[in-house]
């Protein structure tokens, strides 16, 4: 008798394992229906901001520099290193994506072809190049500023002192490269 008990109980967790396994097989598939639906909404909030970017043949382009960190160093170490060196001119269009750049000897070490994403545009802005026959360059390249007028005064008090300030415009320069000077080293 307490064989054919054997028997009633394996066939119950028989169908029992059934039902566990299309239960299982059900709520994988409910799973698998929302993640693709998550995915599908990411997706569509990451077209909106997408845009194909090309470059001509003769750009200048700055190039991520940021992998690198650990082969080769430009100027800086650590949180101070540059983000992107350059700019560097475009020679041609290898690929849909991929570009091949003219690199200076001293990068001659990596290859020059790059994907669109390790590059940036070089936008260039003429009113910050100064042409040298406007100005007087000393042997040690330097050269000298002249204040043209005081635009403004202002008072800055520190803990301990009271420092006075001048907005000064310079002679070649803008109004919006006007500079705040401590009033006593602008002595006229």
């Amino acid at each position: 008798m307490s064989y054919t008990i054997v028997w009633t109980e394996l066939g119950e967790s028989k169908i029992f394992g059934v039902d566990l396994i299309k239960d299982a097989e059900q709520k994988v598939k409910i799973i698998r229906e929302s993640l693709k639906a998550a995915s599908d909404r990411q997706k569509s909030y990451a077209d909106l901001k997408r845009r194909d970017i090309e470059y001509q043949v003769g750009d200048k382009v700055f190039l991520k520099a940021s992998p690198w960190k650990k082969i080769l160093r430009f100027g800086r170490k650590g949180k101070l290193s540059p983000r992107f060196i350059g700019p560097y001119e475009i020679s041609e269009r290898v690929g849909l994506v991929a570009y091949r750049l003219i690199l200076p000897p001293d990068l001659e070490k990596i290859h020059n072809v790059f994907h669109v994403s390790m590059l940036r545009r070089y936008r260039s802005d003429p009113s910050r190049i100064i042409s040298p026959s406007e100005v007087e360059i000393q042997a040690d390249m330097s050269y000298e500023e002249e204040p043209i007028r005081i635009l403004a005064r202002e008072v800055k008090e520190l803990r301990n002192k009271k420092v006075p300030l001048v907005k000064m415009l310079w002679l070649k320069h803008g109004m919006e490269e006007a500079t705040w000077e401590p009033e006593n080293s602008m002595k006229e």
